[in-house]
């Protein structure tokens, strides 16, 4: 048997970034695994589970402080069999114990730390635990021998305990379908938003504020129907807010995490992929509707973030940045005025420093302190026309001063020591990154952000897809493993069905529809509707779950929703319709009790709400006049429509949609067709003629 003193750390053959921060510490970690819970179940040990990411802040300290610590480390070894979790490899292992955080202690966060005994059941949990008590919060050195001696001496009471939660957890999982949820659910959603909104910064409650996007884009599609409501307001102002905050990065394009005031001003600095997905995607569609130049400027700069640093060579993105970097949050992006002054000529110094509003004792804080470090965080507080109007220019001629200034300053910034870059490539943040790169794509008439979409798809059909035609959850370094989970299958479903609509190749919509019937078979319940988040092959935790909540992400279900509904109209299936229908009645009672918890969900209930369309178009694929149709198209905001193009030349396409061979091109021109309730107008062969019918 192993000397519980003997360092037999386990890590250092794993491929996770986050594992392999810990493959040198002194706990003898074992990645997730039979061979642990064999371990602990011959030792009598219970298990120590502990879950973070490569890129959280508050996983470094804990990590500093106590697994890196002889003393922490021994007793840990002693008394437990240790289990290192990358959530966002295992995000099964994540939601089945973070659920069981929240219900025991009423909050979630990372790091998790969870207590389980050797057949996975869990008795105790917690977030961040300090090495030493402090603030009423028990530390690693109290809770570890108090946790031992319930072990040894107590442990009925575990057992009762852990039976508790487990009943608490299959309960908390179980949904009761309700009736179908109506017009009326979007209203009272948008009456909660209304009541949180902050007239003064935008965004919604006071602090933290995340950037939440998926409720934003709920509330543009509201505006669209409601347009005396004040919905479009709220969404401009929180995306004008954004922009101008510090939970932007003004040097180097991108958004950070979110933001630890109300202001938007000093943000938790790592930047996830899934953030830039999803604000890409929101931004966009806030052009869509407003024509607003600074969203579309926001929606190039995230654009041009993503392929400078995120884009792996053979076309899939990385996971994620971190906060720190030499041991310090933030500090490879704050700013002092001397810096300022020794790099740029003296009026690109000034104006900058006025502009971004930098002062010399620095408006950023120390974390533990709370003392001024000279340092700042660059944000605007004017819009750059009022800037411009103060200082007698242009408003184009000072956009593009400072976007040669930040350009210089981007290229002193990369001599400085960078965060952490996680490289590991995961296929459901990869699956939004298309999505959101093929809609601002075709919005903006941009060929390169389309075509970076089209290499990320074609990397994860060729690195992830297996032959059998399902999907893998990680990819790093040639290395991919983990089977895919329901956020792989609906995230990368929908990332090929704008890509089908940005660009009309059939391949496209093919491979969404082949996707969606894998999917189905996998992780569909046949008995009450809804798709679980593991399949049925997957290893047993608590028991399946099934996601609805819309968090920092859209949920696999939300978004599900939306597929089947699109997936239905497109190719004329009503069978998938009718599972969206009982999908959302087995959400419904959940969505009742807290609207603005389902911002993504929301967005099919608007769908099915009715008003929406199918736009066909009828001509060769190749021929140059189909572009007129798809660029004002494009160029609009339409939520509710799907639109689908029959080249009479394509039996593909006739195969996914039957009905297309009613569609004919009139006096041999490329034709359009709006149809609406199962109904259609007159065909066109005129594009502006389409759009009035749209209206």
């Amino acid at each position: 048997m192993d000397s519980p003193d003997h360092n037999q750390n386990r890590l250092a053959n794993e491929s996770s970034p986050y594992l392999l921060q810990h493959a040198d510490n002194p706990v003898n970690w074992y990645p997730w695994g039979e061979e642990a819970f064999k371990k602990a179940k011959e030792e009598d040990k219970p298990v120590l589970v502990s879950i973070g990411y490569a890129t959280c802040h508050w996983c470094h300290v804990m990590a500093h402080e106590s697994f890196e610590d002889e003393e922490v480390a021994k007793l840990m070894n002693r008394a437990f069999v240790n289990i290192k979790v990358d959530r966002e490899e295992r995000p099964d292992i994540d939601n089945t114990y973070m659920l069981v955080c929240q219900m025991l202690t009423g909050s979630g966060g990372w790091p998790l730390n969870v207590f389980l005994t050797p057949d996975k059941k869990p008795f105790y949990a917690a977030t961040y635990i300090p090495k030493v008590g402090r603030q009423g919060r028990p530390g690693m050195r109290e809770l570890i021998p108090w946790i031992s001696e319930l072990w040894h001496n107590n442990r009925e009471k575990i057992i009762n305990s852990t039976d508790e939660i487990v009943t608490a957890f299959q309960k908390s999982n179980a949904f009761t379908p309700a009736g179908p949820l109506d017009s009326d659910i979007l209203d009272e959603a948008y009456h909660q938003y209304e009541q949180q909104f902050d007239e003064e910064y935008g965004g919604f409650g006071s602090s933290p504020k995340f950037p939440s996007p998926h409720n934003l884009m709920f509330l543009l599609r509201y505006a669209d129907r409601h347009q005396n409501s004040k919905a479009l307001p709220m969404v401009e102002k929180t995306l004008t807010q954004m922009r101008r905050g510090g939970v932007f990065d003004q040097v180097g394009g991108g958004f950070h995490r979110y933001s630890t005031d109300q202001q938007w001003l000093v943000p938790h600095f790592e930047k996830m992929l899934y953030d830039q997905a999803m604000l890409l995607m929101a931004y966009t569609e806030g052009w869509q509707c407003t024509k607003n130049d600074l969203f579309r400027q926001t929606a190039d700069e995230i654009c041009s973030y993503l392929i400078r640093k995120m884009q792996d060579e053979n076309g899939g993105f990385y996971s994620a940045e971190d906060a720190d970097s030499e041991g310090e949050e933030g500090k490879f992006y704050v700013w002092g005025t001397e810096e300022i002054r020794d790099l740029l000529p003296l009026a690109e110094a000034e104006l900058f420093i006025e502009a971004y509003n930098l002062t010399d004792e620095g408006n950023y804080h120390d974390e533990a302190t709370g003392r001024k470090t000279g340092k700042n965080i660059p944000h605007l507080q004017k819009s750059f026309e009022e800037l411009a109007r103060e200082r007698d220019m242009k408003t184009e001629k000072l956009r593009s001063v400072l976007a040669s200034i930040r350009e210089k300053l981007l290229e002193e910034r990369k001599k400085r020591v960078h965060p952490l870059l996680d490289d590991k490539i995961l296929t459901d943040w990869n699956g939004l990154i298309i999505s959101a790169l093929a809609k601002a794509g075709s919005a903006f008439d941009n060929r390169e952000y389309v075509t970076k979409a089209e290499q990320c798809w074609l990397f994860i059909k060729n690195e992830i897809l297996t032959e059998d035609g399902r999907l893998k959850h990680r990819y790093r370094n040639g290395d991919v493993a983990i089977d895919g989970h329901a956020d792989d299958y609906a995230f990368v479903v929908w990332g090929l069905l704008e890509l089908y609509e940005a660009t009309f190749k059939t391949t496209y919509l093919q491979h969404a529809v082949s996707l969606n019937e894998q999917f189905v078979k996998q992780f569909w319940d046949d008995e009450n509707g809804g798709f679980y988040f593991t399949d049925e092959s997957a290893e047993e935790l608590l028991g399946r779950k099934k996601e609805i909540y819309d968090g920092a992400m859209p949920s696999g279900n939300s978004i599900a929703l939306m597929n089947l509904l699109r997936l239905g109209r497109m190719t004329a299936n009503t069978e998938w319709e009718q599972m969206a229908d009982e999908s959302l009645k087995l959400f419904s009672h959940s969505i009742e009790k807290a609207p603005t918890s389902f911002g993504a969900a929301l967005q099919g209930v608007d769908f099915l709400e009715g008003d929406t369309r199918e736009i066909v178009i009828t001509g060769s694929q190749n021929d140059s006049r189909i572009n007129q149709f798809k660029r004002s198209l494009h160029d609009r905001f339409l939520p509710r429509s799907v639109i689908i193009l029959h080249d009479p030349e394509d039996n593909t396409i006739r195969d996914l949609a039957p009905y297309l061979s009613d569609f004919g091109m009139q006096d041999g021109k490329p034709t359009a067709y709006v149809c609406q309730n199962y109904a259609c107008e007159l065909p066109t062969n005129d594009p502006d003629k389409m759009m009035e019918l749209l209206s």
